[in-house]
């Protein structure tokens, strides 16, 4: 069973990680699946079947017949989440602020080519900011050591 739950999570095109937060049980009760540390439970099937009902209860479980309940292996089709859009991981927003502003100007040339001497021009406003400092650098080795660098006062 443990193949076939793997086989599901690799059709869903998602990561250990991503399959087990999408079923809604800790990534580590998946891993100790994967590792047939322990056994999958009825809540397992439960969570797989509630988030895609299009799966073959008797394929998963016991092997037989094919994968999904139609037979087509669509491999998309019958996904529910259910959960708000959250990711795991913060987004980066690239969208240009009213902060920065950047103009790009290069004047046009007769012949085509860009002139060297008239690159690119690029303003930037800066906005002040309270002056940080540095109060200590530490290092960490391989060996599990490390050493502390306090700046002179």
């Amino acid at each position: 069973m443990k193949d076939r739950i793997k086989q599901i999570m690799e059709s869903q095109h998602m990561t250990q990680q991503t399959f087990a937060n999408f079923l809604g049980m800790s990534a580590a009760s998946l891993s100790s699946i994967f590792n047939e540390r322990t056994k999958p439970t009825l809540n397992t099937v439960e969570a797989i079947r509630s988030k895609l009902p299009s799966i073959n209860l008797e394929w998963l479980m016991f092997g037989k017949g094919p994968m999904y309940v139609d037979g087509k292996d669509d491999q998309a089709e019958g996904i529910v989440d259910d959960r708000p859009n959250q990711t795991s991981e913060p987004m980066l927003d690239f969208t240009p602020t009213p902060e920065v502003a950047v103009s790009h100007q290069q004047p046009a040339s007769p012949t085509g080519f860009r002139n060297v001497s008239n690159q690119s021009k690029i303003n930037l406003n800066y906005f002040d900011k309270t002056k940080r400092q540095i109060t200590e650098i530490r290092v960490f080795y391989d060996d599990q050591t490390w050493e502390s660098f306090v700046p002179k006062k």
